[in-house]
């Protein structure tokens, strides 16, 4: 899958395509990721709600699609 996740990437949107990210989430205390307020927030809002460094997220999310993890 060519995507590039960024700091402005709505949550919802990655979800949607990589559906297989959601543990990275659950990762950083996101464990409501089905509510419409959180599937609307960038990475970057996240982050800074759940105290995270949004740019190792972001590296995370994009080597985790890359690699392939979790689709099966």
């Amino acid at each position: 899958m060519d995507v590039t996740i960024t700091k402005d990437t709505i949550i919802g949107d990655i979800l949607d395509i990589a559906p297989q990210t959601a543990p990275l989430f659950m990762e950083i205390g996101m464990h409501c990721l089905g509510c419409p307020a959180s599937r609307g927030e960038s990475v970057e809002m996240a982050c800074m709600v759940h105290d995270v460094d949004a740019d190792e997220l972001v590296a995370k999310l994009n080597d985790y699609i890359a690699s392939g993890a979790g689709k099966e």
